[in-house]
């Protein structure tokens, strides 16, 4: 039997049988690199080699400065200061909701964390004030995914690791397409609001929206001290993700004074674990990306690709779907490991530009992060909301619509990614 294919059938079946996939990938791999001529050696050090980066130095920064946020009162103030100013319209609570996102996606990176941190506080609000469960469940679920495409972005870091591309000019190309998407999450909300009568809050006095406001001021900051920081030039991505942190702990501690040492213990030992399964993850698929190399899987598939279309829209749609199926199963960073490697030959071939491909994949992702049966935002709602994982998917069937359509217009016009990664 080919190495290929045995490589392909067991990474399968351990997906199958719900073994974790760093596992999967690297016992797949090396079980496939048995079958030619290689040396333990040689795996020990592509996994080391894969890890020493300092592009990839960015991700346990990030993963800190959001779960900082999160626990240590800078996310609650964010949301308390924008429900004080549009709480009281009808969608008041689900815009808030989604700027909450918005705002919490420009410091943390991640998609799982953002709907944790927002959805603890927003889902019981929502349904207090009127709001379906499910519909609040699936609001947060959708929002949550703009964790990933609004910069900084943990996806968008591993792509530029994998690509050789700046990861300045992909946190640039997420911009647009982020604000574009959290726009259009809006714009469903008031309407749907609006149609369904949802509750609103009382107004608030305008002395009260100044103190709450002021009051968050710190964590305004954040985002602001990140991506500034980033496109003026003077800090890189890797070291805004450390001053994020320090900046993160100083307010939690010094200005909130909500960041005691036990839950400072639980913030490091939470930031240890989501970092370590990423960069094992990196780890394991370097050494399936090797072994691909090795068998020039991804020469091959370029030339298979060229002998069966020459229309770039039909690869698009074709790629697109392969993103969804794979989502269904894989995680966000799996999936781009797996498959960058094989795809950027053909993205050469057919000129499409990878900075634009790039924004491509992560919305692609985000659809991940909400497909069942296994996609992370689901079982994070399900979880803080305490509701079954069937109920938050039936809540989320109206926003993957909407995340579609911002995926069509991407695709279709470039230009949303590249005009600000020039």
């Amino acid at each position: 039997m080919s190495p290929v294919l045995v490589l392909f059938l067991l990474f399968a079946f351990l997906c199958l049988i719900r073994v974790p996939i760093a596992i999967s990938l690297g016992l797949s791999s090396v079980i496939a690199l048995s079958m030619i001529d290689f040396t333990l050696y040689t795996v020990i050090q592509k996994m080391f080699n894969s890890l020493n980066s300092a592009t990839l130095m960015a991700i346990p920064g990030f993963v800190f400065a959001g779960i900082i946020m999160s626990k240590g009162g800078i996310s609650k103030y964010l949301i308390e200061s924008l429900r004080s100013w549009v709480g009281h319209i009808s969608g008041g609570l689900a815009v808030v909701t989604i700027l909450s996102c918005m705002i919490f996606a420009a410091i943390s990176g991640s998609s799982p964390a953002t709907a944790a941190a927002i959805g603890s506080i927003m889902i019981p609000g929502m349904v207090q004030a009127g709001y379906d469960k499910k519909y609040a469940m699936g609001l947060v679920a959708a929002s949550g995914t703009l964790g990933i495409l609004i910069p900084p972005s943990i996806p968008l870091i591993i792509y530029a690791s994998v690509a050789e591309e700046s990861v300045g000019k992909l946190f640039a190309a997420g911009v647009i397409p982020g604000l574009l998407l959290g726009g259009i999450l809006l714009v469903s909300a008031i309407i749907h609001a609006r149609i369904k009568k949802y509750g609103k809050l009382p107004k608030e006095s305008m002395e009260q929206r100044v103190k709450k406001t002021l009051k968050a001021i710190p964590g305004f900051l954040l985002p602001i001290i990140i991506l500034g920081g980033i496109y003026s030039g003077i800090v890189t991505p890797t070291e805004a993700a450390f001053l994020a942190c320090l900046y993160g702990v100083v307010v939690s501690v010094f200005i909130y004074k909500e960041l005691s040492f036990p839950v400072f213990r639980e913030v490091l030992k939470e930031s240890i674990n989501i970092t370590s399964m990423i960069f094992l993850v990196i780890a394991s698929a370097m050494i399936f990306g090797m072994f691909l190399t090795t068998e020039q899987v991804p020469q091959a598939f370029a030339q298979w690709i060229e002998e069966s279309t020459t229309n770039k829209w039909i690869f698009m749609l074709g790629v697109n779907f392969m993103f969804f199926i794979m989502g269904m199963f894989l995680e966000a960073v799996a999936i781009i490991l797996i498959t960058l490697p094989i795809l950027l030959p053909v993205l050469v071939m057919f000129d499409i530009n990878v900075i634009h491909f790039a924004i491509i994949m992560t919305i692609n992702m985000e659809l991940a992060m909400i497909t069942p049966p296994v996609g992370l935002n689901l079982f994070v709602v399900s979880g803080i909301s305490r509701e079954k994982v069937g109920a938050v998917v039936k809540g989320v069937m109206p926003f993957f619509a909407l995340m579609i359509l911002a995926l069509i217009l991407v695709v279709i016009f470039p230009q949303l990614s590249l005009y600000l990664a020039k």
